[in-house]
C-alpha cells in the first residue's frame, strides 16, 4: 500500500510541474503535509481513552541480539542501511543526467517518471518477494534485493543521458526496495527468539533511522565534494558489504 501511495504521488506531481514549475509545484505540496497533519489531530481528539492498565520497565536487550545468527543478521542489515539512501538521490542524479539539452523542468518531470517506474516495479516486486520469502527463507530475498540495489548503484554511477538508459537501473532499485521491505523484518521475526523480538525489532528501528540518515549525508557530501561517482562507489561498497554478511547469516547454523 505504501508503494501504491508513492506511485500516485509522483504522478501528481508530474502533472503540476507541467502546470506550474517546479518551485510552485513544491509550494502546493505543504497543503496534503497541512492537511494529514489536521486529520491526526481530529483522530486523536475523537480517539477513546485508552483502560489504565499495568505498566511495565522498558528494558532494551542489545547483546543477546547481537549473539549468534542473529547478531550476524543485524551486521549485515546495517552494512545495507548505512548504504541505503533516499530515492531523491535517484532522482537528483537522474534530474542531473537529463538536464543537458532539456529544461529544468522538463529534466525534473523525466526523473519523475522514472521515480513512478520504481514505485511500481516494488509494488510489483513485493508479494512474489514474500512468497519466495515463505518458500526459501526471508534472508536469502534480502540478500537478492542488497545485490540488486548495488548493480542499481553502479548503474548511476556510470550514468545514461537517456530515459532508456537509466529506467533498467530504476527498475531494479524498484524491485530491490520491495524484496528488502519485505523480507527485512520477516528476517529478523525468524531468527530472534521470543523473548528478545521486542529488543530486536527496536534495535532494527534504530538502524535504519541511523543508518539511512549517514547514507544520505556520507552520500550527499562525497557528491559535493568530490562526484556522484565517487558517491555511488560508496554506496556500492555498503551493499557488497551488507552482502557478505547477510550470506554469512543464512548459511550460519547457530
Amino acid at each position: 500500500m505504501d508503494n501504491l501511495g508513492a506511485i500516485v504521488g509522483p504522478l501528481l506531481a508530474l502533472a503540476l510541474v507541467g502546470l506550474v514549475g517546479v518551485r510552485t509545484a513544491i509550494a502546493l505540496s505543504i497543503i496534503p503535509g497541512l492537511l494529514a497533519a489536521l486529520a491526526i489531530v481530529y483522530a486523536i481528539r475523537h480517539t477513546p481513552r485508552a483502560e489504565q492498565r499495568e505498566r511495565h520497565p522498558l528494558r532494551l536487550r542489545i547483546r543477546p541480539v547481537l549473539a549468534g545468527r542473529l547478531g550476524r543478521l543485524m551486521v549485515g542489515i546495517s552494512a545495507f542501511e548505512v548504504g541505503n539512501v533516499a530515492a531523491t538521490l535517484l532522482i537528483l542524479r537522474a534530474t542531473e543526467l537529463l538536464a543537458p539539452g532539456r529544461s529544468q523542468d522538463r529534466a525534473t518531470q523525466l526523473a519523475l517518471g522514472l521515480y513512478v517506474a520504481y514505485n511500481l516495479a516494488a509494488t510489483l516486486a513485493s508479494v512474489p518477494a514474500g512468497r519466495l520469502g515463505d518458500r526459501r527463507g526471508p534472508v536469502l530475498v534480502l540478500a537478492f534485493g542488497v545485490g540488486l540495489f548495488a548493480l542499481a548503484y553502479a548503474g548511476f554511477a556510470v550514468g545514461g543521458t537517456g530515459v532508456v538508459a537509466l529506467a533498467p537501473w530504476f527498475l531494479a532499485a524498484g524491485v530491490a526496495i520491495g524484496c528488502v521491505e519485505t523480507a527485512e523484518h520477516a528476517a529478523v521475526a525468524a531468527l530472534a527468539p521470543a523473548k528478545l523480538r521486542g529488543s530486536a525489532f527496536g534495535l532494527l528501528a534504530a538502524v535504519q533511522s541511523v543508518g539511512n540518515l549517514a547514507a544520505s549525508a556520507i552520500a550527499g557530501l562525497l557528491w559535493t565534494a568530490a562526484s556522484p561517482r565517487v558517491a555511488f562507489g560508496y554506496l556500492i561498497a555498503w551493499m557488497l558489504l551488507a552482502l557478505i554478511g547477510l550470506l554469512a547469516a543464512r548459511h550460519c547454523r547457530a
